[in-house]
């Protein structure tokens, strides 16, 4: 039973809304974890983003997460190219990695044509081999710490990729919400952790490190029950010596399936 466990993810409190609604609901504790901090590339992005659509002209536009689709279109308004941007991408035929990009596109007046039974890479290429789109350009508006599989993905298929990235990320600065959890799990009492990207992997390896020597961080984690919400996240685990569980369906939702199941 997950009742009375203590379950940690690495997002914000105001990005974890769902998974506290969900542990909260099976009476279990939720622990939010801000791993990691978005690094704006600037206004400049935007027009290097307008800038490859011109040249290029994409026949799609591919959307990896909600936050790169609000920066993007946030900093479009700041620097009154707004309606400029819109008109750009709804000039090509839009692909949203999950339901939580498409409703941030949809909020930003853009139609969404297709989005994955998969919410993952792995499901956008599913997608581009029903779309006979061999020859044809796509474009995607992304972070600089992302890795190469979905551009090397789609360029099997023979589409012709340009990846703008809009942002780094680094290790969040946000220590004071580490606090309850760093005490809880200095005495065993975080039953579960669920990982949400492999940024977030490097970032939790990162706070954590200063406060625990390696070999002590790895005990306490071999103690706990460990999800990735995804198999690049767990590929990320792996390279930290620790042996996750990856859910089946690749979201918070999924997740939370996962490690309920773990304390049948």
């Amino acid at each position: 039973m997950i009742q009375g466990k203590v379950i940690a993810i690495t997002r914000s409190k105001d990005d974890s809304e769902e998974f506290t609604q969900l542990i909260s609901d099976a009476k279990a504790k939720a622990i939010s974890l801000p791993t990691i901090e978005l690094v704006s590339k600037g206004n400049d992005m935007v027009d290097e983003f307008l800038d490859a659509i011109k040249i290029d002209d994409p026949d799609y536009s591919v959307f990896m997460s909600s936050k790169a689709v609000k920066l993007l279109f946030d900093t479009a308004k700041k620097i009154s190219k707004y309606e400029k941007l819109q008109l750009a991408v709804a000039n090509t035929t839009v692909i949203a990695v999950g339901p939580k990009t498409k409703s941030a596109l949809e909020l930003e007046g853009i139609r969404v044509s297709h989005v994955p039974d998969r919410f993952s890479s792995v499901g956008v290429g599913e997608v581009f081999t029903t779309l006979n789109a061999e020859g044809k350009k796509a474009i995607i508006p992304r972070s600089g710490a992302s890795t190469p599989f979905l551009a090397q993905l789609l360029e099997k298929i023979g589409l012709k990729v340009k990846e703008v990235y809009l942002y780094d990320v680094k290790s969040s600065s946000a220590l004071s919400y580490w606090v309850e959890f760093k005490e809880l799990f200095s005495q065993n009492k975080v039953d579960g952790i669920i990982f949400t990207s492999a940024s977030s992997v490097r970032a939790f390896f990162d706070i954590m490190l200063s406060d625990y020597d390696e070999k002590t961080l790895k005990q306490h984690l071999g103690k706990t029950t460990i999800i990735a919400i995804g198999p690049f996240t767990a590929d990320e685990l792996k390279k930290f010596e620790v042996k996750p569980i990856t859910a089946d369906v690749h979201t918070v939702y999924g997740a939370v399936e996962s490690i309920k199941n773990c304390f049948c």
